[in-house]
């Protein structure tokens, strides 16, 4: 009877407002109680009015592929094929999709739509693909591979960035000592900074040394002199100026390592010895009475020690490269610029004919669901593909549109842009538009950026305009790399230049820009030669 009350009382609301309706029926079940009193058990019918908004998995996973980089969607897309059968790659595809493709001067191009239906006329004579494995079984561990006992190939390993500990420990390995300075050289080794400095002091390194055996009579007790020693030996290692304890220490062994004919290196060594200090200071006054020289052979020392290295670990990086794969390609044809996506940053999929045809012929029930659940799967992921690439091209084309100044002219003609811009200008949400400019690419002729790179805020102008964070560190550095070594340019000076240019700047937002850009304040810049 509650049923049928229920049924009744759904199908009387009108059917507008039976969308996202959720109606509850509570049913309080009292058998113990209410038998034992003798009372009818209690129904109660309760109805709640409520809308939700529910992402689908085609529309989850269209985002997933929107916000993945080259890369990553390769990955993603060798996963796909590897759990769907019905997907495999397209190999004998020779050229782009004409969607992958746009010019900044005519945005009405046709662009080719991906015919998933396609996939219903099915070939009857289908080519089969071989397994190199399946006729040479025993290829794939042979001699001619490349490969070590350990399965690491030749070429990865030589590839490999090397550390600075790994070139100093191989340098380590054929140099003859004993035991005990070896693990003095050892405990060294793992002292070193990335500047290749020694940064623990040598009595904590001899403390470590010491924890490795506690008699002190053992062999590998050592003495203070014995670091040293060892310190000094180790001084001599490739880079140049590497086992320094401060920046003095390092400049004296690289000078020590030249020829005593060396033109100022008597004089050099001394500067690095006693008056570190004003060279730090650019004191070129207390510099000449305190060494007795002349401006223009203060100057031929000061080159002397510009040849030197003062941060020998650097050149030896121990982070591996990070490789990049360009989503878009810009380039220009006569005037116009034109915009494409790159055909090589993803491999072209399509539907495997052979086991979509198998739907039609299969006896088993459970294959034939099996293979439809798949093949609907596939033509989704497909569409997931294609409305990638359509938005990632459309805001790439946009970009280009509104930068055009850039490519023509550089830096400094960027023009401020946001995210709301490129979101109004094609039509979508500011989310959409964050996930599409994330590690994607672009290759242009002035080199390779990310989406990102193409968007900064503004400052205004006299003229009542706009002009971009980019454009005015980019007129900053042009001005820091013109100025008059021996009076550069203040932060003050830096703003009155870039008022004189009509860009309305504060002395602190130069500071800002001219600390991100790593360029040292106007005292540190000043040379004295």
């Amino acid at each position: 009877m509650g049923v049928r009350i229920l049924s009744d009382l759904y199908y009387s609301i009108p059917l507008s407002a039976r969308i996202g309706t959720k109606i509850a029926l509570l049913l309080n079940w009292h058998h113990d109680n209410a038998l034992s009193l003798g009372y009818p058990m209690k129904q109660g019918l309760h109805i709640q009015l409520g809308q939700q908004l529910k992402m689908t998995p085609q529309l989850q996973q269209a985002i997933r592929l929107l916000q993945l980089s080259a890369l990553d969607l390769r990955q993603e897309i060798q996963n796909t094929i590897e759990s769907n059968p019905l997907l495999e790659l397209d190999e004998d595809s020779e050229s782009a999709p004409e969607l992958a493709s746009s010019s900044t001067e005519n945005e009405n191009d046709d662009q080719a739509e991906l015919d998933l239906d396609a996939t219903d006329n099915f070939k009857e004579d289908l080519r089969v693909d071989t397994d190199w494995d399946e006729h040479y079984p025993g290829s794939s561990a042979g001699a001619g591979t490349g490969l070590d006992e350990e399965g690491d190939s030749w070429e990865a390993r030589s590839t490999a960035p090397e550390s600075l500990q790994e070139h100093l420990q191989w340098q380590l390995n054929l140099t003859h000592m004993g035991d005990p300075d070896r693990a003095i050289a050892e405990a060294l080794i793992d002292a070193l900074d990335e500047r290749g400095y020694v940064a623990s002091p040598l009595s904590d390194i001899a403390d470590a040394v010491r924890q490795q055996k506690l008699q002190p009579d053992d062999p590998l007790f050592p003495e203070d002199d014995e670091i040293i020693a060892v310190l000094h030996l180790l001084q001599h290692f490739d880079p140049p100026g590497v086992f320094a304890r401060d920046l003095a220490e390092c400049l004296t062994i690289q000078l020590n390592m030249l020829d005593d004919e060396v033109p100022w290196k008597r004089q050099a060594l001394q500067l690095v010895s006693q008056h570190l200090s004003l060279l730090e200071a650019r004191d070129l006054d207390g510099l000449r009475r305190k060494m007795g020289l002349t401006e223009e052979q203060i100057g031929d020392v000061v080159r002397l020690l510009r040849a030197m290295n003062p941060l020998p670990g650097e050149a030896l990086s121990s982070s591996a490269p990070e490789y990049v794969v360009p989503d878009v390609l810009v380039s220009k044809r006569g005037k116009r610029w034109l915009v494409e996506l790159n055909p090589d940053s993803m491999p072209k999929v399509r539907i495997n004919d052979l086991y979509a045809g198998m739907i039609q012929t299969t006896r088993r029930e459970e294959d034939g669901s099996y293979l439809r659940g798949q093949l609907q799967e596939a033509k989704w992921f497909l569409k997931s593909l294609q409305s990638r690439n359509e938005t990632l091209l459309k805001v790439a084309t946009r970009i280009v549109e509104v930068q055009q100044g850039y490519f023509e002219y550089g830096e400094e003609a960027m023009k401020p842009l946001v995210l709301a811009d490129i979101a109004e200008a094609v039509g979508m949400h500011e989310s959409t538009i964050s996930r599409v400019t994330s590690q994607k690419y672009m290759h242009t002729p002035k080199g390779v950026f990310e989406l990102k790179y193409f968007f900064s805020s503004h400052v205004g102008t006299d003229g009542g305009g706009e002009c971009s964070s980019t454009a005015i560190r980019a007129i900053i550095k042009k001005l820091v790399a013109a100025e008059d070594a021996r009076k550069p340019l203040s932060d003050n000076k830096l703003a009155d230049l870039l008022n004189e240019q009509g860009i309305q700047v504060a002395r602190r937002t130069v500071a800002k820009y001219r600390e991100a850009m790593r360029i040292p304040a106007s005292s540190e810049r000043k040379r004295l030669v």
